[in-house]
């Protein structure tokens, strides 16, 4: 049962109907979209997708860089009734594949240089491939605009993939409503308004990435995706583009905190947003030093059920490594060992109730039966909710503090990797006889991966070649820092490889 009055939910589509048609909605390489040419290109490019799926429900993909396509189908394909399946640009084809395949997409758009990297079988039977610009084309030509979308704000509306702590990704479905929920929370929190300039540095095939665009149309400011290459890049694009918003992840924040920062381009900034891992008290104290006009937000959140926490900037120096408290809409608990609400200062689970929680994984009802559960007795939403895995504890004052991770899950530079997933990638190559995938805390990456493998007694060239076959086939972020050789790997009183000792000895 809701415990309080919710924003009206719409369709995921009407996000773009909050901006006044003259004020500037998208900012692209090449022109300037105002809300009113905003919402022509959505009727178009919904009408084209319409009539070329006109299958209710079905998947479809993208794969390019950030641009108009990538901005425009979160909106496009739920006004044309699809499922969006937003692919990670830095992915490499044999995660695409997976993605392809398990989401059933019927069909693909990408970047041609992207597309041209698919091998012979994946692509699926029966899903289309169409290059990003000839869509885009296509999409404009086509004569029928279709308007707002009158569907069900429960239907699903985007599948994204993460990693697994064991596996391939898995895709976590997101309907209407937990997007629009999560654009109106995220917007309300932050005080966003329609003066305001988003710089959207995160990827979109993230959960939070995603939100950049649609917190900010929430909002009816202005959106400008950036790809940036190197740190000075964000540096000169929040100069130009007078950007007030900018969310990143640590590892880009340490390299912020590196450059010269003229005062009246700092002085720009009215907020910035942390996800994708911890703040360090250090790392607080220059944020806030460099950007002392800025509002700094910590935030928590898992893609299973968007955003959890975010702590108010007002505590921030106060509590530098808090993760704070529930954002709208979430309740968040802390459950103990014993599956008792936790005491202050008691670590236990964090557990995400209310309307937020996503609808489980994609054909995967194992792993949804594992992370989903029902809501704590106490819970004032009863319901699902997310049993997130992670150690929490909260203090007297209600804020909370991450303990740690009880999977082994590899954060680094903000990318969720499944250990298991870069050790199948080793034993692939046909050059190591075992694998283990560890992340060792770094203070730029939250993060490195580190890798310790015995080679096969039949691969004499392996310490050399295998470093360049795991370019071939892993993306870059998902590229091990060190790789360690062992001639025997140390084993536990259990007979399986002492994974705990392995990484005390890395750490030390």
């Amino acid at each position: 049962m809701r415990s309080a009055p919710f924003p009206p939910i719409r369709p995921l589509d009407h996000l773009a109907g909050f901006g006044e048609d003259s004020a500037p909605a998208l900012v692209l390489r090449h022109a300037s979209l105002s809300y009113q040419e905003l919402r022509s290109r959505l009727l178009h490019l919904a009408g084209w997708l319409a009539s070329q799926v006109p299958e209710k429900g079905a998947r479809v993909a993208t794969w390019a860089a950030k641009g108009e396509l990538t901005c425009l189908m979160p909106l496009a394909a739920a006004r044309a009734g699809l499922v969006h399946v937003p692919v990670n640009p830095l992915l490499k084809h044999a995660q695409v594949r997976h993605i392809l395949a398990d989401s059933g997409s019927v069909m693909l758009i990408g970047t041609p240089a992207r597309l041209a990297t698919l091998q012979e079988g994946d692509v699926p039977a029966g899903c289309a491939v169409l290059a990003e610009d000839d869509a885009i084309e296509a999409a404009k030509a086509h004569p029928e605009a279709l308007g707002p979308s009158d569907c069900d704000p429960e239907s699903l509306a985007a599948i994204l993939y993460t990693s697994g702590s064991t596996g391939r990704p898995k895709g976590v479905m997101l309907s209407h409503a937990n997007m629009w929920l999560g654009a109106e929370s995220v917007a309300t929190y932050l005080g966003l308004a329609a003066d305001d300039r988003t710089l959207a540095v995160l990827p979109l095939s993230f959960d939070y990435g995603q939100n950049q665009l649609l917190s900010t149309w929430y909002a009816g400011g202005c959106v400008v995706p950036l790809d940036y290459l190197v740190p000075r890049d964000v540096m000169k694009a929040v100069d130009k583009h007078a950007i007030t918003t900018l969310a990143a992840v640590p590892p880009l924040w340490v390299q912020l905190t590196e450059l010269e920062w003229p005062g009246e381009v700092a002085g720009n900034l009215r907020r910035l947003t942390n996800s994708g891992g911890a703040l360090t008290s250090d790392l607080v104290k220059k944020l806030r030093a460099l950007f002392p006009a800025a509002r700094l937000f910590a935030m928590y959140g898992l893609t299973e059920a968007f955003r959890s926490t975010f702590l108010d900037p007002a505590l921030v120096d106060a509590n530098p490594t808090s993760i704070g408290k529930a954002i709208p809409h979430a309740e968040i608990l802390v459950v103990n060992d014993a599956g008792q609400i936790a005491a202050d200062n008691e670590e236990g689970e964090l557990v995400h109730c209310g309307p937020l929680v996503a609808h489980g994984y994609w054909q995967d009802a194992e792993r949804t039966a594992e992370r989903y559960k029902p809501a704590p007795k106490e819970s004032r939403y009863g319901g699902m909710a997310v049993w997130s895995g992670d150690r929490v504890r909260r203090d007297a004052d209600g804020l909370l503090y991450f303990v740690g991770r009880r999977d082994a899950m590899i954060k680094s530079a903000g990318n969720r990797i499944s250990p298991q997933e870069l050790e199948e990638a080793a034993l692939s190559t046909g050059l190591v006889a075992e694998a283990v995938a560890l992340g060792i805390p770094d203070e730029r990456l939250g993060h490195a991966i580190h890798l310790v493998v015995r080679a096969r007694a039949d691969a004499p060239d392996a310490e050399a070649e295998l470093p360049r076959r795991l370019l071939t086939d892993l993306p870059n972020f998902m590229q091990p820092k060190v790789i360690h050789w062992r001639e025997a790997m140390p084993i536990s009183p259990n007979g399986k490889i002492d994974r705990t000792g392995l990484f005390e000895e890395l750490a030390a």
